[in-house]
């Protein structure tokens, strides 16, 4: 029985990546990519319109320092990121880290068009590929020719290399028993390395690291953990299965148990349902809930509108709404409640959304509002039973019908 290699590959600074295709001369350089969808390079390029875009000079890029906005960093080079930059960071925050570095827009369509081709390209000589995102994938290698070669990294290799031959671009690969371990491996040996893992390294390579590295650990987690003086996978380890049960509840305490000793029987999925679907929205400045309390809810009655367009649109129902904040402070808040029946009207998403947001401070400026339906089923499918009386139908939802225009703004707004 062939031993189970299962990888993880995660794209090296991706978007940063695939604007140095287009720019090499700012390779080695401190980049960072956000700050909104326009193209801030447009004028560069209107400016030296004469040139092909390899031969722009690097003074003539705008920089970090001189950015006025609200924007959040997409990603950023590793040269930029040696100065604390990170993914997800504001931009007038970096700023202050970074002030030389260079900023350009993301262009989405350019981003979307080297994911396919990546993947694509893995998929020919991996073929259990499961989609994880924009940059990322597992890979099952075990029955996979070259696949058992010293741990998987001779299969590893090959995939950079044809990666690299058909994109330019670069990828770090952690080859392991399993996806959880995997996913820790490829962070490893970044940029384009490989780290192979085996059941027996766990202890040594995976039990000194801080708990957050554990894919599911986040930052409540965190706290809570640390208050109980686990800082490390290792000290999680140390804890009786009871323990941790006792503290974190019957199924995450075990599972945190069984992550801290590398244990994950998850299989690699090629094709997967979305579990959920959502829209938020970045205001331009802080926005209050009293003195803004119109304009709030126009955003919101939107955002609750264009979700129930995409579950139309690709034929989905769900039951459990949710909302997301993000204050002044970047603290960020989310509260969701499930209803009785499948929905995807607008109104019902509108409505469930807006008792969420009774459950959640709103005494604090806000920077970020979303709405988000979860659990969701196809819309022609057993579960979505009949809506009640005066909703969309399963069948409506499955693109047929438009829903009703939303009348006033959010009771709490």
């Amino acid at each position: 029985m062939s031993l189970r290699r299962i990888a993880h590959l995660d794209m090296d600074a991706f978007f940063a990546s695939v604007e140095l295709l287009r720019y090499p001369q700012l390779k080695g350089l401190a980049v960072v990519i956000g700050g909104g969808r326009r193209k801030v390079d447009e004028i560069v390029r209107e400016r030296y319109a004469d040139l092909p875009l390899h031969e722009i000079p690097v003074a003539a890029f705008p920089l970090l320092k001189d950015y006025v906005g609200r924007g959040v960093i997409t990603t950023a080079t590793y040269p930029a990121r040696q100065f604390g930059v990170g993914s997800a960071m504001g931009m007038m925050k970096a700023a202050k880290l970074c002030p030389h570095a260079i900023v350009l827009p993301v262009d989405f369509e350019e981003v979307r068009k080297y994911s396919r081709l990546f993947k694509s390209t893995i998929a020919e000589i991996a073929p259990l590929v499961e989609d994880r995102g924009v940059d990322e994938v597992y890979i099952d290698f075990t029955d996979v020719p070259g696949g058992q070669r010293e741990g998987g990294r001779v299969l590893a290799r090959l995939i950079q290399r044809a990666i690299f031959e058909k994109t330019g671009l670069t990828c770090s690969i952690g080859v392991a028993p399993n996806k959880l371990i995997a996913k820790m491996a490829s962070e490893f040996n970044k940029p384009n390395g490989i780290s192979v893992l085996y059941d027996a390294d766990v202890q040594a390579k995976i039990w000194p690291l801080p708990v957050r590295k554990i894919n599911g650990i986040g930052p409540k987690a965190e706290i809570k953990l640390a208050r109980l003086h686990l800082h490390t996978i290792g000290d999680i380890a140390g804890q009786e299965r009871e323990w941790l049960i006792d503290n974190f509840g019957k199924s995450y305490g075990a599972w945190m148990h069984d992550a801290a000793w590398g244990r994950d029987d998850r299989p690699v999925v090629t094709e997967s349902e979305p579990v959920s679907m959502s829209r938020e929205t970045t205001f331009d400045r802080d926005l209050h809930a009293v003195r803004d309390r119109a304009e709030l809810g126009g955003i919101f009655t939107e955002l609750c509108v264009q979700v129930a367009a995409d579950l139309r649109r690709k034929g989905y129902v769900g039951k459990t709404i949710g909302i997301k904040l993000r204050y002044d402070d970047f603290k960020i808040a989310t509260r969701d409640q499930t209803i009785d029946h499948f929905t995807a009207d607008a109104k019902t998403i509108r409505q469930t959304a807006g008792q969420c947001l009774k459950r959640v401070q709103l005494d604090q400026r806000l920077r970020l509002l979303g709405v988000r339906v979860g659990k969701l089923v196809r819309a022609d499918s057993p579960e979505a039973r009949p809506a009640p009386a005066g909703e969309v139908t399963a069948a409506a939802a499955h693109g047929v019908a438009e829903p009703a225009p939303i009348e006033g703004t959010l009771d709490l707004f």
